[in-house]
């Protein structure tokens, strides 16, 4: 077992915790998008400690690229958006 993907995994479960909450708490969609985005990460994590990695490499890369778009999205919003 990694201990890479595990760290990085119950990181994300965290942050996703965390995003969930902020957004109940909040009504702000910044902390949910967040949160989406690390549970879409801890995703990939859980896949290459299960050891599907190599069997799910194409689904992997689309689940990253939309967790990143997600963050993307969501940082442009804050930085961008209406006020």
């Amino acid at each position: 077992m990694n201990e890479i993907y595990v760290v990085n995994l119950v990181l994300s479960a965290v942050i996703l915790i965390f995003g969930l909450i902020g957004w109940r708490r909040s009504g702000k969609v910044f902390p949910l998008y967040i949160g989406i985005a690390f549970g879409l990460f801890g995703l990939s994590h859980l896949a290459m400690l299960l050891g599907l990695a190599a069997s799910l490499e194409v689904a992997l890369i689309v689940i990253r690229t939309v967790a990143y778009l997600i963050v993307v999205y969501a940082v442009y919003k804050v930085a961008f958006g209406s006020k």
